[in-house]
C-alpha cells in the first residue's frame, strides 16, 4: 500500500484522483490556515498555492500546527513548504511571501484555482477575497473569528449571512450589504459567545484554529467529489 490507499478506499480510485489534481490556493498558514494545509496535503492534494508574510514567532506554538521551537523567526511560507513536502514529496507546494491587498491581488490571474481558502485575519483582504472569487467564479470558503473561544462543539460551516456570535463576520457582512454583494458565502465559525477577554493580543487555545482548519477541509472535500460520481462508495 501507498501513503494515500486508505483514503482511496474511502472516496474510490476516481474520487481521488479528482481532487489530487485540484488546484488549492490557501491565504493564511498560521493556526486555522495550517491544518487546512496540512490536512489537504495528507488527503493527496498536490497543487497547493501558499500566501503569507509574516514569521513565526515563538506566540505562534500554542495553536500553529507549522510552529516549532527551532523554526521560531523564520519564514511561515517557507516552513509550511518544508513541512508537507516531507509529507508527500510530490507535493507542488508554491509558497508566495505577500501581504495580499488590492495592489497586488491581480497576482491570483496567473493561477487558476479551483478554490480559494481564506484563512487570513485581515478585514479587508477578506472582503478582498470575496469580492475576487465572486467575480471570477472561483469556489470560496471563509475563516471567521477563532479567537476567545473555548468551545470546540460550537464550530460549524455555514453561510455568512447566517452567522452570529462572531463580530468579525458582522463587520464583513455589513461591508458587503453596503456594496450589494451576495452573503451567500460560505464560512466556518463558532456559535459560541467570544469570551469578554480585555488584552492587547487575541487569546486563543491550540484546538479552536485546528477544529476551524479541519472543518474547512472536509468542507473541500465533500464539495469536490460530490459534483462527480461516487465510484466504490458505501454511504
Amino acid at each position: 500500500m501507498n501513503e494515500f490507499d486508505r483514503f482511496k478506499l474511502l472516496i474510490g480510485e476516481n474520487n481521488f484522483n479528482i481532487i489530487k489534481n485540484k488546484r488549492i490556493l490557501i491565504v493564511g498558514v498560521g493556526g486555522v490556515g495550517g491544518y487546512v494545509l496540512e490536512t489537504l496535503a495528507r488527503s493527496g492534494i498536490e497543487n497547493i498555492t501558499i500566501i503569507d508574510n509574516d514569521i513565526i514567532d515563538i506566540t505562534n506554538l500554542n495553536r500553529q500546527i507549522i510552529s516549532l521551537n527551532n523554526n521560531v523567526g523564520s519564514n511561515k511560507v517557507d516552513v509550511a513548504k518544508e513541512r508537507i513536502l516531507k509529507i508527500n514529496s510530490k507535493a507542488n507546494i508554491k509558497p508566495i511571501q505577500a501581504f495580499l491587498n488590492k495592489d497586488n491581488i491581480s497576482i491570483l490571474d496567473e493561477f487558476k484555482f479551483d478554490y480559494i481558502v481564506d484563512c487570513c485575519d485581515t478585514i479587508e483582504t477578506k472582503i478582498l477575497l470575496i469580492k475576487y472569487c465572486l467575480k471570477n467564479n472561483i469556489k470560496i470558503i471563509s475563516s471567521m473569528g477563532a479567537g476567545k473561544r473555548l468551545d470546540a462543539t460550537q464550530v460549524c460551516i455555514s453561510r455568512l449571512d447566517k452567522t452570529f456570535n462572531d463580530p468579525l463576520a458582522k463587520v464583513i457582512r455589513k461591508r458587503l450589504n453596503k456594496e450589494h454583494i451576495s452573503l451567500k458565502i460560505p464560512v466556518v465559525f463558532s456559535k459560541e459567545t467570544p469570551l469578554n477577554i480585555k488584552s492587547d493580543v487575541i487569546a486563543s487555545c491550540s484546538y479552536i484554529p485546528a477544529t476551524f482548519g479541519l472543518f474547512i477541509t472536509n468542507y473541500i472535500i465533500n464539495d469536490i467529489i460530490k459534483d462527480y460520481q461516487n465510484d466504490n462508495l458505501n454511504i
